[in-house]
């Protein structure tokens, strides 16, 4: 398999002529869609989540896919919905966490991104329908997650007929991965069971790191304010420097032979620093992971429609291939 060390920190990526004109035009039509919402910290989580499914100028209509495969297991307070793509030939499975601030998001809003993910990798994907904060603060998106990846571990095979497993996500679906992965070592030794982590532009430090508490009231899709009040609906100032909360204070001992990952980030994303930083923190642990930075690009951009978007998806097919193989 691909080592993917060493970890490269490219300083082209962070001058202003890297960034291209369809970026710099998408950024700015964005911004002025963003205008248009209320910002998610000035409205009832609820009126967030009835806006989503009704559908924003920005984000447009839901595209439900006919492909989706609903199912329940066994969690820890009740059913863990989990929605589910398969392409003609499984090669692999990945464990999905979807993104929102572990408020809001569910795993129906990505389907034409899932499914292309599933044909293009041939994996067979899932997406974990875990419970949302305020309402569920923490650990209910952990415990729901790690219950997803026990199943996927003890049954992964017999149903999908694949024993290659890759988990990731985006935003809090990356944070929520990592400290899954971290779960799982500590509960069964070195070995997390998974072969792979895709981490899009995750946050790992619910304390805040400087490109997050620096980036001010500018909104392409979060700000400093947005971000902090995604984290008070989260989990308490106390507990935010615990790993099972911001992995990022991992102990080295901890990170000790997570599998490989892919941290994906653009450099107009305020969550640029715990991408750079977590991945830092992954090989000095002696893990491998590949840094893949997008200038221009900012939060949640990895389902939108301009080049960043594009690059980056295919720079994650390519990681699975070097998993997987064949």
């Amino acid at each position: 398999m691909k080592n993917f060390g060493p970890l490269t920190i490219d300083p082209a990526w962070f001058r202003p002529d890297a960034v291209d004109s369809d970026t710099i035009r998408f950024n700015e039509k964005l911004e002025k869609l963003m205008e248009a919402e209320p910002p998610v910290n000035e409205i009832p989580a609820a009126e967030s989540r009835r806006l989503r499914e009704a559908g924003t100028p920005r984000t447009g209509p839901i595209v439900l896919s006919p492909r989706a495969i609903q199912r329940g297991i066994p969690g820890p307070a009740g059913e863990v919905p989990l929605r589910i793509f398969l392409p003609e030939k499984i090669r692999g499975v990945f464990l999905h966490i979807h993104g929102g601030g572990w408020v809001l998001g569910r795993a129906h809003l990505q389907d034409p991104y899932l499914e292309a993910m599933a044909k293009n990798t041939r994996c067979a994907v899932i997406s974990v329908d875990y419970r949302l904060a305020p309402e569920h603060p923490y650990p209910a998106a952990p415990d729901d997650c790690e219950a997803a990846a026990r199943w996927l571990i003890e049954n992964g095979e017999k149903e999908f007929g694949a024993g290659k497993f890759i988990i990731g996500g985006d935003s809090a679906g990356a944070q929520l991965s990592v400290v899954t992965l971290l779960r799982l070592k500590k509960s069964r030794g070195r070995d997390t069971g998974f072969a792979g982590a895709h981490l899009v532009y995750g946050v790992f430090d619910l304390c805040g790191t400087p490109s997050m508490r620096n980036y001010g009231k500018r909104r392409i899709v979060l700000n400093t304010s947005c971000m902090q009040w995604f984290a008070d609906q989260f989990a308490p100032p106390e507990i935010r420097r615990q790993p099972d909360v911001s992995p990022l204070y991992a102990s080295a001992e901890d990170l000790a032979g997570m599998p490989p990952a892919i941290f994906i980030v653009g450099t107009e994303d305020l969550l640029l620093d715990d991408s750079l930083f977590m991945a830092s923190r992954w090989v000095s642990a002696g893990g491998s992971a590949e840094l893949a930075v997008y200038p221009g690009a900012g939060h949640g951009f990895i389902g939108m429609t301009h080049s960043p978007a594009k690059k980056a998806r295919a720079k994650g097919e390519e990681f699975f291939e070097a998993l997987l193989g064949g």
